[in-house]
């Protein structure tokens, strides 16, 4: 009966909301992290919303000489 429950919550994760799943964050550059973004990335969107999160690191700032 465990097994069944677990099933059904991973089924839920991945069809809720507008989840992408991480081959999606892979391919547009993202890494998947559960919880929170580490510093420097932020949240691009989920890969199992709402606890796997898509990360992607912030973009470098153009320094002027």
């Amino acid at each position: 009966m465990g097994i069944l429950w677990f099933i059904l919550i991973f089924i839920s994760l991945t069809t809720h909301g507008n989840a992408h799943g991480p081959e999606s964050c892979n391919h547009e550059g993202g890494l998947c992290r559960v919880g929170n973004c580490i510093p420097g990335e932020y949240l691009a969107s989920y890969c199992f919303e709402p606890i796997i999160l898509c990360c992607k690191g912030l973009s470098p700032t153009t320094i002027k000489s």
